[in-house]
């Protein structure tokens, strides 16, 4: 695989926190995020500034094909942006594309 084109910083950031958005306002996507991450409102506050927490926020969106792909169309962004957004953002590259 190729690797992707750098995202800047504030991009990366600006995408992560549209994809925060977009989970929190659906109640069942919510519910799941809070679910698998073991989070809750007061959680979100508190890591909302930590290193790492926004590259997980899209670590947990690619994880679910149909949500990526709904938040992809609600963004109106490439498939690859949540991947150079999660990269640029400190996480880890992951095996599996995004749809």
């Amino acid at each position: 695989m190729k690797a992707p084109r750098p995202m800047p910083l504030e991009a990366a950031e600006a995408l992560a926190i549209q994809a925060l958005g977009f989970i929190a306002e659906d109640a069942e996507r919510l519910t799941r995020f809070f679910g698998v991450t073991g989070l809750d409102p007061s959680g979100i506050r508190d890591q909302i500034g930590e290193p790492g927490f926004l590259a997980g926020v899209l670590a947990y969106l690619a994880s679910d094909e149909q949500t990526a792909g709904e938040f992809i169309a609600h963004a109106g962004c490439a498939p690859d942006d949540i991947f150079r957004a999660h990269i640029a953002l400190g996480g880890q590259p992951w095996e599996r594309e995004i749809p």
